[in-house]
């Protein structure tokens, strides 16, 4: 399976965790702890990346790389 970046961040509007695979459009997943919103989105990644095949849907490479900043002392 490619590797494709996933986020996990907390939503206080929804009370829990949401991790979501930003090359794979609408892709995402909750949780009430990041453990369990990362468990489900490697679920939903299975079954988009299984739903695409079946579809002959383009599966796209993974590209999303987030930028990392460094805060300086």
């Amino acid at each position: 399976m490619r590797d494709y970046h996933i986020n996990i961040f907390y939503s206080e509007e929804d009370g829990g965790y949401i991790a979501d695979v930003p090359d794979l459009q609408h892709c995402s997943a909750f949780g009430g702890t990041p453990e369990d919103a990362l468990r489900e989105v490697q679920a939903a990644r299975k079954a988009w990346l299984a739903a695409a095949r079946a579809e002959g849907k383009r599966i796209p490479k993974p590209r999303y790389r987030p930028a990392i900043y460094q805060v300086a002392s």
